[in-house]
């Protein structure tokens, strides 16, 4: 299988969340396979990052996991990663997760995932990171950024520009048709 580009996929390692997400990850790992593109995500063998993982690997995908070393110490790395890349500590892990990337899907999660989110927003906005960047809006979660960051543009915080930076997709199919027709694309910002 030719590969078509790599996807940062983020997500939540919580398990006790709703089947909706649980669905939505595996969709879109399963999606993400099917178009040929490698799955790279933090490496968790639960949670949303287990399910994408297995959604990816179960239909002929390709998963490298990026995870630090204190965790593989606990055993909480996915055990069927094609790949798994160690990292001293967690700024490396996003850090490497992001050079390996060509663009990012942050599914539902809580502080770690909105940590990943944002600080990939940033770093697009800065010309560090040049992919598309998704956020996968299941059942209406990510509601609340959206309102934050559309009062950041109105506020003058953001850029009305820079707002090119993110797509917001509602199902795991519109994601991961935004990333094929975006992926490789080059979008300059004006200065900031």
């Amino acid at each position: 299988m030719t590969n078509k580009g790599t996807v940062c996929v983020y997500g939540a390692s919580s398990t006790n969340i709703k089947q909706e997400y649980f669905r939505a990850a595996y969709q879109t790992g399963r999606l993400l396979a099917l178009e040929g593109m490698r799955v790279v995500n933090g490496g968790g063998r639960m949670g949303l990052m287990g399910a994408t993982t297995e959604g990816a690997l179960q239909n002929g995908g390709r998963v490298v996991g990026v995870i630090p070393e204190f965790m593989v110490r606990k055993d909480l790395h996915h055990k069927q990663l094609t790949e798994l890349v160690v990292t001293p500590d967690m700024h490396k892990r996003k850090q490497t997760m992001a050079e390996m990337a060509d663009a990012a899907i942050a599914l539902p999660g809580g502080c770690g995932t909105f940590e990943e989110l944002l600080e990939i927003i940033t770093w697009r906005q800065l010309g560090l990171f040049s992919g598309p960047v998704v956020i996968l809006n299941i059942d209406d979660y990510y509601r609340p950024l959206s309102d934050m960051l559309a009062r950041a543009v109105e506020q003058h915080f953001i850029k009305p520009e820079l707002t090119a930076a993110w797509k917001v997709a509602d199902t795991p199919e519109e994601a991961v048709t935004y990333i094929k027709e975006h992926i490789g694309e080059e979008i300059v910002f004006t200065k900031i």
